[in-house]
């Protein structure tokens, strides 16, 4: 029981003693990538370590809290985890997670050597041969079977037939599906009984025999928390905020052994502002500036829902939002979600661009729920989200690590961005 406790308290020790100094911007996104912060995740505390630092950094910037004497903004919610064993087996062959293998996010535990009954395109086509499985495996039920998916050859709409049969099956048994395209994860909010796992399936070969050992653990009311800060207008009687928002969370660890970096995403996001910071405050906006950290984003964007639900600015006093998410590089330009619905806005800032020769591209779509810009414009707020474009296709993978970024274009977005905020 206390045992939790000790570890974040260590944890916290460390990232207390180690970053008591102001550091540069690329400073803090590779110290959000370290494995003491376990991937910005569920497992050990890894999102609230991550938010200490990210406060004591605005602290050490002069970034301000906000309206009260804390910077966190506390709420909580379901997750599942995988703080322990996470071992798959191929006959004698034991598996490296995130390379070899990789669970479906809401897996539940198990651990054993599976007895395996195929599901194949031939089985899921052929009506009898389907019906025998299924009672073979429920006359099975208790004997350690597994159920080995192969999905090659399957159309698209038989694919969605059989998704929807491994949700059903997979609270009842284990499910292995053979895979091979690139693995990314996730995280979940709910769990099955039993574990999915992907295989890479050149590791598979009929007849041979796969143990799991595999234990999640989940959360029912896990206590997270947005970091939010501000730098005060140069005019005391100015009412309103340009808000700069990046999600600080990640994936967190997939067993003991595994950890996501989540360095492209979303160190770089979460580091940017502090070079942001940094321009605004040796040189104030006409508005007050608001930047806030997030969590829970990878989990489904909670943590700005949770602000735009329980918000410490009215909404209506925000003249605009800007979301940073995925900046570690740029070689190739930008996009901003949203603009084309904020045309006026996104014109604008195309222009800056092109004054000031700072970026090769400046791309616009429309209206999309992928980061944390999304309730603000539901809540009727200005807002855009902007990503750079490069060679480094990394994302939700153990490869997405601080060394793989370019940083190519980190200046000249923090100046791009500096100048579209004071021309708003």
């Amino acid at each position: 029981m206390f045992k939790p406790l000790f570890i974040f308290a260590a944890c916290l020790l460390v990232v207390n003693s180690f970053y008591a100094q102001k550091l540069e911007p690329k400073e803090i996104a590779k110290a959000l990538c370290s494995e003491e912060f376990h991937g910005r995740g569920y497992v050990s505390k890894g999102d609230s370590l991550a938010a200490q630092l990210i406060a004591a950094q605005f602290a050490e910037y002069g970034v301000k809290p906000l309206k009260s004497k804390s910077y966190f903004q506390h709420y909580s919610f379901p997750v599942n985890s995988f703080p322990k064993a996470m071992s798959v087996m191929v006959g004698q062959q034991n598996l490296t997670p995130g390379r070899d293998f990789i669970v479906s996010p809401s897996s539940g535990s198990f651990k054993g050597q599976l007895k395996l009954e195929t599901l194949d395109r031939g089985t899921l086509e052929t009506p009898e041969a389907l019906n025998k499985l299924l009672d073979r495996l429920h006359e099975n039920e208790q004997n350690n079977v597994g159920i080995l998916v192969n999905s090659k050859g399957i159309t698209k709409d038989t694919l969605m037939l059989l998704n929807q049969l491994i949700e059903e099956l997979n609270n009842y048994f284990p499910i292995i599906e053979l895979y091979s395209d690139k693995f990314t994860w996730s995280i979940s909010q709910k769990t099955n009984t039993f574990p999915h796992v992907y295989l890479r399936e050149n590791l598979y070969s009929q007849g041979k025999v796969i143990s799991l050992d595999i234990e999640n653990k989940f959360i029912e009311n896990y206590s997270s928390q947005n970091v939010i800060g501000y730098i005060p207008s140069k005019r005391w009687f100015c009412r309103k905020y340009v808000f700069l928002t990046a999600h600080y969370d990640h994936l967190g660890r997939m067993g003991e052994a595994t950890y996501f970096p989540g360095a492209n995403d979303n160190a770089s996001g979460t580091a940017i502002l502090f070079g942001l910071a940094d321009r605004f405050l040796k040189k104030r906006s006409k508005y007050n500036v608001v930047f806030i950290a997030f969590s829970g984003e990878e989990v489904g964007l909670l943590g700005s829902r949770y602000y735009t639900d329980h918000p410490t600015v009215p909404l209506k006093k925000i003249k605009f939002l800007l979301n940073l998410d995925i900046m570690g590089s740029g070689e190739e330009g930008v996009t901003l979600v949203n603009g084309s619905v904020f045309k006026q806005e996104f014109d604008e800032l195309v222009e800056i661009n092109k004054e000031n020769q700072l970026l090769t591209t400046v791309n616009a779509r429309g209206k999309a729920a992928n980061s944390d810009h999304y309730f603000f414009t539901e809540r009727g707020v200005k807002s855009m989200f902007m990503y750079t474009m490069g060679p480094n296709k990394n994302y939700h993978d153990i490869d997405d690590q601080f060394e793989k970024l370019s940083f190519a274009e980190f200046e000249d977005l923090q100046k791009l961005i500096e100048l579209f905020v004071r021309q708003l």
